[in-house]
């Protein structure tokens, strides 16, 4: 199973983590996915400037918003 955890500490919020997690939701969802992927929300991941910052099966990627969050989904998920 693999893992996402979205950062929604302060700087990564007012930036849109919760859009992201919405579109991750909605991704999952569509690719009936839901018994592969956990997805849950965590509080900072020490990469404040760069957010929103997300945590994938041990490895942080940053800058990621609503409008990336489909390409990234396909390129880690989808493309195996």
């Amino acid at each position: 199973m693999h893992s996402i955890s979205i950062c929604v500490g302060s700087s990564c919020h007012l930036k849109g983590a919760y859009d992201v997690i919405k579109e991750f939701k909605r991704l999952i969802a569509e690719n009936s996915m839901e018994e592969q992927i956990e997805l849950k929300a965590c509080f900072c991941l020490g990469e404040c400037q760069d957010g929103v910052s997300i945590l994938v099966d041990g490895q942080i990627f940053t800058s990621l918003n609503k409008d990336k969050t489909a390409g990234f989904f396909h390129e880690h998920f989808l493309q195996a």
